[in-house]
C-alpha cells in the first residue's frame, strides 16, 4: 500500500506487521525468531486492521504482481518468464527483472522470481513493503541511472507511520511525580499494542515486538509513490510510465496522496484508487457539449479539462481515452457518429493517447519501441475543445461519452486471451443536449 495508515485511530489495534517473523505457515510464523520483517503477510496485519486490510485487498497493490495483474502478467512472461519459477531473468538484459522492484518488491528485496513461495511475495506491493520506506533516494543515482522501487529507497527493520506512537511526554510522566502517573498525557491505550516496543498476546498467540517509528515527512508526502510511480524507461531509454514527470510539470503542490488515499473517518483510504476505479475515473475529467444550430448545420464543441496534476491518461503509456459523439433523432436512432466503434482512425482528434514507435515510426509495444510516438493526452490541468459540424436533418438530441481504456485497440486483439474486465472500454463521463426542431 502506498504508504500511510492517516487513521490508524491513537494505534490502539495496530498490528502493521504482527509476527514480523512470518514464513510459510501460521505455525511457523510465529516460531520464526530470525526471519526478516519483509516477510511478513498482509494477513497478519488483518488481525487488528481490518477494515484497512479490506481496502488493500481491492487496490491494485494487492494486485500487482505477474500471478494476479493479467495485463502486468502477460507483459512479464515476454519480457522474464514463469512468475512461479526460480532464476527468471529478464530476457534482454540478463539481469533480474527489474518490474519486480515495483511488482513483487518483498520478493525483490530477497533476489527471488518465484513469487507463489510466500504470501509477502504473490500479495505484491503490501503492508510492509510500503510501511518499511524510511527514505526516499530518487530515482537516479548520482551517475544518472535509475533506482527503480526499492532501491530508490532506504530501507527500515521498523514499521513506519505517519505518526508513530507518541507517548514519550506520558513516559516521562508515569516515571516522576505526577500525581496520575502520567494518565491523561500522550496517546497510551490499554489494549494489545506490539507498536509500543513489547511483545504482546493477541487471542491466545503470542505476537513479538515491533516498534513504529513515526515518519510523515516520507508518509505524509508524494516520496512515498515516487520510487515506483515518477519514470521508468524501457532497455531501449524510452519513457514508458512516467507520472513523476508530468507532476513536475504541473507545478501543483497537491500531493498524490490528496487523491489516491482521501481521509474518511479519520482513516486513509487504502483501495488507492487509479485507472482501475471507476469512481477515480468519473471524477477525473470535466465533460460538456454544446450544439448550436446553424442553418442546416450543428456546431457542437465537446469541452475536458484534467482536474488532475499530471496526464489523462497516466501510467502505462498502453492507457488511452476517446470521445465518442453521436446524434439520435426523436425515436433514438442514431442518424451520425464521430466513427465507428474506436476513433483512433476515423476521428483522431478524438483519441488521446501515448503512442510508442520503432526505428521506422511504425507502432511498437513497451519492451521493443525505440523512441517516443505522438502524445495527444490531456496534459496535466489542461483544457481542450473538439469542433464537429453535424448535419442538422432529423436530430433531437447530440450525446457525449467519454471511455477509458487500459489498453491500446491493437493490444485487445492481440491480447485476446485477457479478461474482458481489462479489455472493455469503461464510461468516465457523458453529457447530452437536446436540439429543438
Amino acid at each position: 500500500m502506498l504508504q500511510q495508515a492517516i487513521g490508524l485511530k491513537a494505534l490502539s489495534t495496530a498490528a502493521l506487521g504482527l509476527a514480523a517473523l512470518v514464513s510459510l505457515s501460521p505455525v511457523a510464523q510465529a516460531d520464526a525468531s530470525a526471519a526478516s520483517i519483509h516477510h511478513v503477510s498482509s494477513e497478519v496485519c488483518a488481525n487488528c486492521h481490518q477494515e484497512i486490510f479490506k481496502q488493500w485487498k481491492q487496490s491494485m497493490h494487492a494486485q500487482s504482481t505477474a500471478l494476479t495483474d493479467p495485463i502486468h502478467g502477460t507483459f512479464y512472461r515476454q519480457v522474464a518468464g514463469d512468475p512461479t519459477q526460480e532464476g527468471v531473468l529478464h530476457k534482454a538484459s540478463g539481469k533480474f527483472p527489474i518490474c519486480l522492484q515495483c511488482h513483487a518488491p518483498n520478493a525483490a528485496k530477497d533476489q527471488t522470481t518465484k513469487l507463489d513461495a510466500m504470501a509477502a511475495y504473490s500479495e505484491g506491493v503490501n503492508c510492509i513493503a510500503c510501511h518499511t520506506l524510511k527514505h526516499y533516494k530518487g530515482i537516479r543515482t548520482e551517475d544518472g541511472k535509475f533506482r527503480l522501487g526499492m532501491k530508490a529507497y532506504e530501507i527500515s527493520d521498523h514499521v513506519q507511520g505517519p505518526s508513530g506512537i507518541n507517548n514519550g511526554l506520558a513516559a516521562l510522566a508515569a516515571a516522576g511525580d505526577d500525581l496520575f502517573g502520567g494518565a491523561g498525557v500522550g496517546d497510551i491505550s490499554s489494549k494489545p499494542n506490539p507498536h509500543l516496543g513489547q511483545p504482546v498476546e493477541l487471542d491466545g498467540q503470542q505476537i513479538p515486538a515491533l516498534p513504529m517509528q513515526g515518519n510523515p515527512r516520507l508518509m505524509k508526502t508524494s516520496d512515498a509513490c515516487m520510487g515506483c510511480h515518477d519514470q521508468r524507461n524501457n532497455p531501449h531509454g524510452v519513457p514508458l510510465c512516467q507520472t513523476g514527470n508530468e507532476y513536475v510539470a504541473s507545478g501543483s503542490d497537491v500531493n498524490c496522496l490528496s487523491c489516491h488515499m482521501p481521509v474518511t473517518d479519520g482513516v486513509a483510504d487504502h483501495t488507492m484508487g487509479g485507472g482501475h476505479n471507476p469512481a477515480v475515473l468519473r471524477r477525473a475529467v470535466v465533460f460538456d457539449i454544446d450544439s448550436v444550430r446553424d442553418g442546416d448545420i450543428l456546431k457542437t464543441t465537446v469541452y475536458l479539462k484534467n482536474q488532475q496534476p499530471h496526464a489523462l491518461p497516466t501510467g502505462a503509456p498502453f492507457r488511452n481515452i476517446y470521445v465518442k459523439l453521436t446524434a439520435y433523432d426523436s425515436s433514438g436512432n442514431p442518424v451520425w457518429q464521430n466513427a465507428e466503434g474506436h476513433p483512433a482512425k476515423e476521428d483522431p482528434q478524438a483519441y488521446m493517447a501515448y503512442a510508442l514507435s520503432d526505428d521506422q515510426g511504425m507502432p511498437a509495444p513497451p519492451p521493443m519501441a525505440t523512441r517516443p510516438g505522438d502524445d495527444t493526452r490531456l496534459k496535466p490541468h489542461e483544457e481542450r475543445t473538439l469542433t464537429y459540424e453535424i448535419p442538422a436533418a432529423d436530430v433531437a438530441l447530440v450525446r457525449g461519452e467519454l471511455y477509458y481504456n487500459l489498453l491500446w485497440p491493437g493490444l485487445v486483439k492481440k491480447f485476446s486471451h485477457l479478461p474482458d474486465a481489462v479489455k472493455q472500454p469503461v464510461l468516465m463521463a457523458e453529457a447530452e443536449e437536446a436540439i429543438s426542431q
